[in-house]
């Protein structure tokens, strides 16, 4: 306990001392003796205010009317301070007056957050009083809003897809965006537009009122949202690590989001203030799963370490590896997982292409080298799984994989005996390189009894990122590397109807140069023209 408490503070430090290194190499990285190297906005100021100001003052929540997304709107101010930026006079600007902290240590900003480091305040306070000049370079000056909405010439991977609870809607991760469409496909709804350009996971909160998305820019920050859905607003935007984020999940109760991020970390927030209530660094490589147990007590995560794991969740206290850090049990990282909707088992599937149920809770002694959580294994599906999801009556669950731009959906019967046999239990308890031959047969019998195939459905021209049952459990939702919605009948995987989510304009000459992440980089700089390849998350 005292272990995971200093790791834990151990982390928090590294943080605090990696932004303030940061913050000290950017005021002097490069200045000449003499001092008379300007402060650039793009790569020194831009990063502090992404990180602790822009997810309250943006365009899809500008709280005290105050945009700071926009340069112009940045030097504007709210409603009641005035200009926030007078260049060449940093005590007119009320921006420092504002994020300055008191005798006491407070800052009035970032509003629930420690206030900004010293050095930090001191590079803000030099750009100003040089001129607060923009250095933007031409190609990194794309706007993207509501106002400004991404413009696609080719359908968008979709890495993401989530029914509302009463059936009436389907979330679907677009560029820069949420795209809220019909259920059956008939239409779009809304646009939640926001400032994460790589959207990871979507999901609606229990009761529906709320939608959580993870993603964010990679290499620069994480993002959490919380979209109202009734009023299409942006709710929370909460900033975290420095990469996109993944695997989002709400607590029963809709109180708490849970997610897995590229530093190796699980956290969860509360969903209300953005406060981080959760942090567990037991993980040894991107953690790209959430799911919580039953009762709300526990959280499951799973990443590219191979492992699925178990923690307390009011304590942060790390419990133990669900599956089994064996050699070859699982044969790489775990991509998405799913928990039963009444009992306490989890569905894995990852880089090793076979989905997995396991317990979530240890009915056996912990032995080194087990695998006795495991209670079946499904057969390989071609390449990698991306997405498993059970239906909500838990009687079925399917999973998507993807090799070399194609895709497979496959959809199995999930039910399980209700208690282990004593001799089976017996078997699991003993390291696997301690099994008998005739052991092993057994329990392979065992994990592969029962198992029913109810549909299968190759796909040659995607592979399958994102699975999503709709409420009533008779529809599959099925997308990935070629932007189409597949509709399909869950209860034999024909097709029933294929959509484009977006709406498409036509290339032109101008908009045919593309970076890697589909963003252009000359001409309207807010046409997305998406590669044709694998956007792999693991």
């Amino acid at each position: 306990m005292v272990y995971l408490y200093n790791k834990h503070r151990m982390m928090r430090a590294f943080t605090t001392f990696f932004s303030v290194s940061w913050a000290v190499s950017a005021l002097n990285a490069g200045e000449p003796a003499d001092g008379t190297k300007p402060v650039s906005y793009f790569s020194q100021i831009r990063p502090i205010l992404q990180a602790n100001c822009q997810g309250c003052h943006q365009p899809a929540k500008a709280k005290g009317g105050y945009v700071m997304t926009d340069f112009a709107g940045l030097f504007k101010g709210g409603d009641n301070e005035g200009a926030a930026i007078v260049p060449g006079k940093p005590t007119e600007s009320a921006m420092l007056a504002l994020i300055a902290p008191d005798k006491d240590g407070e800052a009035e900003m970032p509003k629930g957050k420690k206030p900004l480091h010293s050095a930090e305040i001191e590079l803000i306070k030099k750009w100003i009083a040089e001129g607060a000049k923009n250095d933007t370079p031409a190609s990194a000056q794309r706007k993207v809003d509501a106002e400004h909405p991404p413009v696609y010439t080719l359908p968008p991977v979709i890495t993401s897809l989530d029914y509302s609870p009463d059936g009436t809607l389907l979330a679907v991760a677009g560029f820069h965006e949420v795209l809220l469409h019909k259920a059956d496909g008939s239409g779009l709804v809304a646009r939640l537009i926001g400032l994460s350009e790589r959207i990871e996971s979507v999901r609606f909160s229990p009761d529906g009122k709320f939608l959580a998305v993870t993603g964010g820019n990679p290499a620069r920050r994480g993002e959490v949202q919380v979209w109202d859905v009734a009023k299409r607003k942006l709710a929370l935007s909460h900033s975290t690590t420095f990469d996109t984020i993944y695997g989002a999940s709400w607590s029963p109760d809709g109180k708490a989001i849970a997610f897995g991020c590229a530093d190796n970390t699980v956290r969860a927030i509360n969903a209300k203030t953005g406060e981080q209530i959760f942090y567990q660094g037991a993980h040894n490589d991107w953690v790209l799963g959430t799911v919580f147990d039953v009762k709300g007590e526990h959280l499951i995560s799973a990443g590219r370490d191979m492992t699925s794991k178990l923690t307390v969740f009011k304590s942060s206290r790390f419990v133990d590896n669900i599956t089994s850090i064996t050699p070859k049990a699982l044969k790489g990282g775990i991509a998405s997982i799913a928990r039963h909707p009444t009992r306490e088992n989890i569905l894995v599937g990852g880089a090793d292409g076979a989905p997995q149920i396991y317990r979530i809770f240890r009915q056996t002694k912990r032995v080194i080298g087990d695998n006795a959580n495991l209670i079946r294994k499904f057969p390989d599906m071609p390449g990698r799984i991306f997405s498993v999801r059970y239906s909500e009556d838990g009687n079925v669950f399917a999973a998507g994989s993807a090799l070399d731009g194609h895709g497979q959906v496959t959809v199995y019967s999930a039910q399980l005996p209700d208690k282990i046999p004593a001799d089976i239990k017996a078997i699991q308890a003993k390291r696997v390189q301690q099994r008998k031959p005739a052991e092993i047969i057994k329990l392979d019998k065992f994990h592969n009894d029962g198992v029913k195939q109810i549909a299968k459905l190759d796909i040659p021209a995607s592979g399958i990122y994102a699975l999503a049952f709709s409420p009533d459990g008779k529809t599959l939702a099925a997308a990935g590397s070629d932007g189409h919605i597949r509709f399909l009948n869950a209860a034999d995987g024909k097709e029933l109807k294929k959509i484009v989510p977006v709406t498409l304009s036509k290339p032109t000459a101008i908009t045919a140069v593309a970076t890697a992440d589909g963003m252009n980089t000359s001409g309207d700089r807010r046409r997305i023209t998406p590669q044709r390849c694998e956007r792999l998350p693991a």
